[in-house]
């Protein structure tokens, strides 16, 4: 049995490999910013509520545009949709930096600026997600999902990481800078790409009907359903990213503020890398429930942990545990969602995986403000195996579900 991940797709796809080393490098910048925004938010203030609100703000116009997003990918051109969002997105961290360049950054800048850029994400997400199907053979979907995977992990190591050392070294300015040239890197590449089709439109029909037929058939499947619910209940309640930046005033400040955030995607990218494996496993309900569980029991130690680096190992073991569950729900979605249907799924993908985190920052920041930092990622912990254990109970078709 082979355990390693094939990279092999490489040499067979060159859209492919364009695609992949542009949204790479783009993320890695973008996650440089993750760091920044909210470090910058927490300085400037030094309240974790404002840092979860700040996430609360760049969920709602996220909720709308990831559905109209998910339209538009599965009827219009993906790569042109690429390009529009992702200039977006590089204007939205210059427009970051200049504010950080006043005398006193405006506060409210900072949640305008972040919040359209959320809103610009939903519309490039599910291109993204549609068109990796529509370039990529169907027996390498299990690879996909792991190089995405392995992509994903490796920026969000890197970008933290990176982050905390150019806030140290040259300031918050620079560090937005760097995130605008990492988006004009990705342009280049998706202007690289060649002979992309349009997706193929059966039907003429508006962009409501084209977003209800989108949700019956998600909800429809009880499997598919799970995947969302499972992923939504973990990040809401065990993700305590917003405390990130408290935490890191008790261990040494923003050096070790990149470790807290790459900490996850540590043990993510060791499944990543050794994730041959998954191919071999056709329960892939089971496989996300327990992987699920496992996260939630990780945060509950994380929350436990008074050692820096005991802390630090129970948080990567918690990103090995989520990196499980990304590879079986990201093949899960390919094998078994139409391409017609594949954009306007992805949005609501994005709803899950997205505002999840997101909601879950708020959550954290609440319930820190009110009953201690600790209190509040230990309960995130119970909540999230108590909510995934009901999950299952009421979708049995979604835990039993397995590849053929």
């Amino acid at each position: 049995m082979n355990y390693l991940i094939n990279f092999s797709l490489f040499r067979r796809n060159r859209n492919f490999t364009l695609l992949y080393i542009g949204q790479f490098v783009s993320f890695l910048g973008t996650m440089i910013t993750g760091v920044a925004l909210p470090y910058q938010i927490y300085t400037e203030t030094h309240s974790t509520l404002m840092v979860g609100l700040l996430s609360l703000v760049q969920l709602l116009p996220l909720l709308l545009t990831a559905l109209i997003g998910g339209v538009f990918a599965d009827r219009y051109h993906r790569r042109m949709l690429l390009l529009v969002a992702e200039l977006v997105l590089a204007i939205g961290s210059l427009l970051l930096a200049l504010n950080t360049c006043l005398p006193i950054p405006h506060i409210w800048a900072m949640f305008l600026v972040s919040s359209c850029m959320s809103a610009f994400n939903g519309l490039h997400r599910p291109a993204l997600e549609s068109m990796v199907q529509q370039i990529v053979a169907k027996e390498d979907y299990p690879g996909v999902s792991a190089l995405a995977s392995l992509k994903a992990n490796v920026a969000m190591i890197g970008g933290p990481a990176i982050g905390g050392l150019l806030i140290a070294s040259f300031g918050i300015v620079v560090t937005y800078l760097v995130d605008v040239a990492s988006f004009v890197i990705s342009l280049v590449a998706l202007l690289l790409m060649t002979n992309i089709p349009k997706p193929k439109r059966t039907r003429d029909d508006s962009t409501w009907a084209s977003l209800k037929q989108g949700l019956h058939y998600a909800f429809s499947r009880q499997e598919l359903v799970g995947t969302y619910v499972v992923d939504f209940i973990a990040m809401v309640f065990g993700m305590p990213t917003a405390l990130f930046p408290a935490i890191a005033m008790w261990f040494g400040g923003a050096k070790v503020l990149g470790m807290l955030y790459a900490a996850p995607a540590v043990g993510a990218l060791v499944v990543s890398f050794f994730s041959g494996w998954t191919k071999h496993i056709k329960r892939y309900g089971f496989a996300i429930a327990v992987s699920a569980i496992l996260w939630g029991v990780a945060i509950v130690f994380f929350g436990l942990a008074s050692n820096f680096w005991v802390a630090l190992f129970f948080l990567s073991l918690a990103g090995a545990f989520d990196g499980m569950s990304g590879i079986f729900r990201m093949t899960m979605w390919n094998e078994t969602i139409p391409n017609e249907f594949r954009g306007r799924l992805a949005g609501i993908e994005m709803i899950s995986y997205l505002s999840g985190p997101r909601l879950g920052d708020t959550e954290a920041g609440l319930v820190a403000a009110a009953f201690g930092i600790t209190a509040s990622i230990v309960s995130g912990g119970v909540l999230c195996v108590m909510g995934v254990a009901l999950c299952c109970f009421l979708l049995p078709k979604f835990w039993r579900y397995h590849i053929c």
